[in-house]
């Protein structure tokens, strides 16, 4: 218990007083809004390492050097806990948004900082301000900037193997804008916090990523089937992995 009430203190002080640092990066983005970004991004990424480290994460990280370094991605990913957030963005090398439930605009400081690095607010219940989203998605990696989303639409709570059914709208990101694709598969994150509430305990996680995919490689049949396709290259992921944990 005394993990868990730590990371929350933690969190909510700095959203509390990170308001200068707020004021501090609109300055900087005035004179250079690439620094801004960078500055961002390297500042989120700290918090998150801080948070990992008193978890008592152990995290094995494996086919990272798979990650593009030229040009932006689509990341996607299996989803089990609020901390694969924080385990995957604390590892990305550049400017990174991630797909979020619209329900986090609800929480003021909080989606300041998201909007700050790039993150997407999606709309489950609305087709059309769903689509919208996708659309500012692939014009952000257009520019360079690469997404991250969990294609299940929500975090998985059945069987550490299993996998809900990926969206196939998510797969729009890379095939309108000709981004890479780089599945990332996660094993044992639900045993940090959600596997005992509202314990957070050291746990052992694995990350890995996986071959990048360019759909303009692909058979016809296969960019069909897409989402499908990467379901199991990241199932097939976490059953190798799951020995490790």
């Amino acid at each position: 218990m005394i993990r868990f009430i730590f990371v929350v203190l933690f969190v909510v002080l700095f959203l509390i007083l990170s308001t200068p640092l707020m004021l501090v990066e609109w300055i900087i983005g005035k004179f250079s809004p690439m620094t801004k970004d960078i500055s961002s991004l390297r500042m989120v990424q700290a918090i998150f390492k801080f948070i990992l480290w008193i978890t008592g994460a152990k995290v094995t990280v494996i086919g990272e050097e798979n990650v593009p370094k030229d040009q932006a991605v689509l990341y996607v990913a299996n989803h089990r806990s609020y901390f694969d957030i924080l385990l995957t963005y604390s590892r990305c090398r550049n400017l990174t948004g991630f797909v979020a439930k619209k329900e986090m605009l609800n929480y003021p400081f909080l989606r300041t900082w998201m909007k700050r690095v790039y993150c997407l607010f999606l709309d489950r219940d609305n087709i059309r301000e769903g689509l919208k989203t996708i659309l500012t998605a692939i014009e952000q990696v257009k520019n360079g900037i690469s997404v991250f989303i969990f294609p299940e639409g929500t975090r998985n709570k059945g069987d550490e193997l299993s996998l809900l059914p990926f969206h196939a709208g998510s797969f729009k990101i890379a095939e309108k804008s000709g981004c890479p694709i780089v599945p990332v598969a996660l094993n044992n994150t639900i045993n940090i916090f959600e596997g005992h509430l509202p314990y957070i305990r050291k746990t052992h996680v694995v990350l890995e990523y996986c071959s990048p995919i360019y759909m303009n490689e692909m058979e016809k049949e296969d960019r069909k089937k897409i989402d499908v396709y990467c379901q199991k290259i990241i199932k097939d992921t976490i059953e190798k992995n799951h020995t490790l944990v």
